[in-house]
């Protein structure tokens, strides 16, 4: 079976499982931490490489301040109770966004973790945290520009390739699949860049109920695919006129 080497997941519909079930959506979110958790370890099972998941999007800033106070206190206890489980696992740990906007007690779990991890040789975990895609591209055109202003590079030195060099998940590579579930059929911001030529999967299982099995089954359906990067597949068959 062909294995994606990066695959990326938006973790979506929480909320609305709660709701479905006359909940709060803080309990959705318990829910789909379980499950993030249960994923992350079946990715590692399965030899995936690479796996990021969209944990906070710059977006979600705009939610109630409750809520993302509980995101938060959910994402200091994942990685306070998981560190040790990762380091078991040979996971390594990274994160991506702006960083910056997290509270001072985040940021310093998540680096704390970071080092902790840094020498797994395992599958490679990066959590989106307070990610938008536009404004990493936006970010990656100022850097370049400010390269180019002080003659650190050429005008002709920027490239797809030193383009990607300078995007927040270089060196891992460009997404191969692209899970979203929830029914919903967009990517919301999410490596708007590295998705140029992944494979999409819009699941319509809420988070919460989303199964190892159906991670699987979507690896099966992934390796399935004919993969072509808008290239044709040469064949020997003389054309008819």
């Amino acid at each position: 079976m062909t294995k994606p080497k990066h695959i990326g997941i938006i973790m979506d519909g929480n909320g609305r499982w709660a709701q479905l079930r006359a909940r709060p959506r803080t309990f959705g979110h318990i829910k789909g931490a379980r499950i993030a958790k249960k994923i992350i370890t079946e990715a590692a099972k399965q030899g995936i490489e690479n796996l990021t998941l969209y944990a906070f999007s710059t977006e979600n800033w705009f939610r109630p301040e409750a809520e993302v106070t509980f995101l938060m206190y959910l994402l200091s206890r994942y990685l306070k109770r998981e560190t040790n489980n990762l380091i078991k696992e040979n996971i390594r740990f990274s994160v991506i966004g702006d960083i910056d906007r997290l509270p001072s007690n985040i940021r310093h779990h998540v680096q704390e973790t970071i080092v902790a991890t840094r020498n797994c040789k395992g599958m490679n975990l990066i959590f989106a945290l307070s990610y938008g895609s536009r404004n990493e591209i936006a970010e990656t055109a100022k850097v370049l520009a400010q390269k180019v202003k002080s003659g650190e590079m050429d005008v002709a030195d920027i490239s797809e390739a030193s383009f990607s060099a300078h995007l927040s998940t270089y060196p891992t590579p460009d997404l191969d699949l692209l899970i979203r579930t929830s029914g919903e059929q967009r990517i919301s911001n999410f490596l708007l860049w590295q998705a140029a030529y992944s494979e999409l999967y819009f699941s319509k299982t809420l988070w919460p109920d989303f199964t190892q099995a159906e991670f699987i089954n979507i690896l099966n359906e992934y390796s399935s695919r004919d993969r072509r990067f808008g290239k044709v597949k040469v064949t020997h068959e003389q054309p008819s006129y």
